[in-house]
């Protein structure tokens, strides 16, 4: 298993997936620690993102499956103060149980010098109006 300098799997395995997973997951609890509120404030949505236990869980299953969207969560607090909304707020995928607190999905892009673009998805909660980092993966460059 070939790993990049912050520790990070490159390859496409299975076993370098579940690593990917690992390291996001420890990513997270170490960025808690460092980051007791758990939030962040987005200057485009002039509001805190929150970040909490589905953030990490949809983050992990979904960034792990390739390097570039595990690298790119390494830059968390950079992309939720950064991240500009693209588009009008979306309806939940209703088919989606981890979507089913949400009112509605809004779409955020951030670009990062040297690794490309970073779509941010946060979702609003219902009825408290909470903006919570829902999912963060690289976008492939077209």
């Amino acid at each position: 298993m070939e790993l990049d300098k912050k520790g990070i799997a490159k390859g496409d395995t299975t076993e370098d997936k579940k690593q990917r997973k690992r390291f996001i997951t420890d990513f997270y609890k170490m960025w808690e620690t460092e980051n007791p509120q758990k939030q962040v404030f987005n200057k485009s949505l002039k509001d805190f993102v929150n970040v909490r236990h589905i953030s990490v869980k949809e983050t992990t299953g979904q960034a792990s499956h390739r390097y570039i969207s595990t690298l790119a969560v390494t830059f968390l607090t950079e992309i939720l103060e950064n991240a500009i909304q693209n588009g009008i707020p979306q309806n939940i995928n209703s088919q989606k149980d981890n979507q089913k607190g949400f009112e509605k999905i809004l779409i955020m892009e951030y670009n990062k010098k040297d690794l490309g673009r970073i779509k941010l998805t946060v979702g609003v909660k219902r009825g408290i109006k909470e903006k919570v980092q829902y999912c963060i993966t690289a976008i492939e460059n077209d």
